[in-house]
């Protein structure tokens, strides 16, 4: 198994990009030049390395090389996004990998993308890039290519070496254990299982009893072996079960109108361990929304818009739209699940003034809306 926090040391120590990685402080999906940029670079880096591994690391500050870290990302679902726009699209994967000095709700994303000894290109338009186009690595940077591009294999010594290089240890597996209970308190009641006789998982949860049923609140879950973050939640419910073989992370929300608020299960999580050293890992989407009164629901939209104007305009908000911009993660999350579409849109022109409140825990409400609104949205 290869240790992903060691390899992106190892990758990261070449300093510059080159034709079979890349590095970037964020990604930026949800703009139709960010997705495009992104598109390109897996198409490039893809072409480059037919016949080996290639990596974007997320999270890493340009210039100086400098460990930023990024938010949590869950998305499982970005393959629809290269299988959507790409002819011949490689497998990628996207994992979060925790490293000791960024804060617990900071990571550094790897994306890898597997070898594919066909040649890649758009297909598609997206963004100022047209359909058909080719891009191949010129160094660091990606490059649009003739149609009668071939693929050449150049640096599969060099990449294999560093994949080896970063092969986990005993040592490596025991530090990681370490540091996942040291960086959690003790009242998170930090975990460990070992599955297979060679995976070891991690987990940690503050635990509260519900009608007679425990869950979890601010879960962490980490493969150790892999260094590598399976799961984090600021604010959600969890329920945690697991047998010889697999480890089952259940995730509820909380939602209602005027604090009564009920519990309904959003994603069923599946980690599967196997006998010949892979794992896997297997989604259900749970989820069925909720139905409330029309007319309080279309109340709360055109109440959360008029706040969302007077944020637009610096107009002051009166104590009431302070109280309720507390609600409005929450209050736009039901507007759309109730045909509202354009609520998430009216969210993100609050992003801004609800990062900059003092207390955070509207903003951590906000990213928590923002990513069940992409998981209902791909459903």
């Amino acid at each position: 198994m290869i240790n992903k926090r060691l390899l992106i040391k190892n990758l990261l120590s070449h300093n510059d990009e080159n034709s079979f990685y890349d590095k970037k402080q964020k990604l930026s999906l949800g703009s139709k030049d960010g997705k495009a940029k992104f598109l390109k670079h897996i198409c490039a880096l893809s072409n480059s390395n037919p016949y080996n591994n290639s990596y974007i690391i997320i999270g890493i500050e340009d210039e100086e090389n400098k460990i930023m870290g990024v938010d949590f990302y869950d998305d499982s679902k970005i393959q629809n996004l290269v299988n959507a726009y790409l002819n011949n699209p490689p497998k990628i994967e996207y994992e979060n990998v925790p490293f000791p000095r960024l804060p617990r709700h900071k990571v550094i994303g790897l994306v890898t993308i597997h070898p594919n000894d066909k040649v890649t290109s758009l297909q598609k338009n997206a963004w100022k890039y047209r359909r058909g186009s080719v891009f191949y690595r010129r160094g660091s940077n990606s490059m649009p290519a003739s149609q009668n591009f071939e693929l050449r294999n150049t640096n599969k010594p060099i990449v294999d070496a560093i994949e080896k290089n970063a092969k986990n240890n005993i040592q490596l597996t025991l530090d990681g254990v370490f540091d996942f209970f040291n960086n959690h308190k003790t009242e998170y009641k930090p975990q460990y299982k070992v599955f297979k006789e060679q995976f070891v998982l991690c987990w940690a949860g503050e635990e509260k009893k519900i009608n007679e049923e425990i869950f979890l609140s601010r879960v962490d879950i980490e493969l150790i072996n892999e260094q590598v973050r399976l799961f984090f939640s600021s604010m959600d419910d969890v329920q945690i079960n697991h047998n010889d073989q697999s480890f089952i992370i259940t995730e509820y929300i909380l939602l209602g109108i005027d604090k009564k608020e009920t519990r309904y299960p959003l994603e069923k999580t599946i980690i599967n361990f196997k006998d010949n050293g892979k794992h896997d890992i297997i989604t259900e989407f749970l989820f069925k929304p909720p139905k409330f009164n029309d007319t309080m629901i279309q109340h709360i939209y055109e109440n959360s818009n008029r706040i969302v104007a007077k944020m637009e305009t610096k107009e002051p908000l009166s104590v009431l739209d302070h109280e309720d911009v507390l609600r409005l993660p929450t209050n736009y999350l039901l507007c759309y699940l109730h045909g509202f579409l354009d609520a998430p849109e009216q969210l993100k022109a609050a992003k801004e003034y609800i990062k900059n409140l003092e207390d955070k825990t509207t903003y951590v409400k906000y990213k928590e809306a923002i990513r069940v609104l992409r998981k209902v949205k791909y459903q």
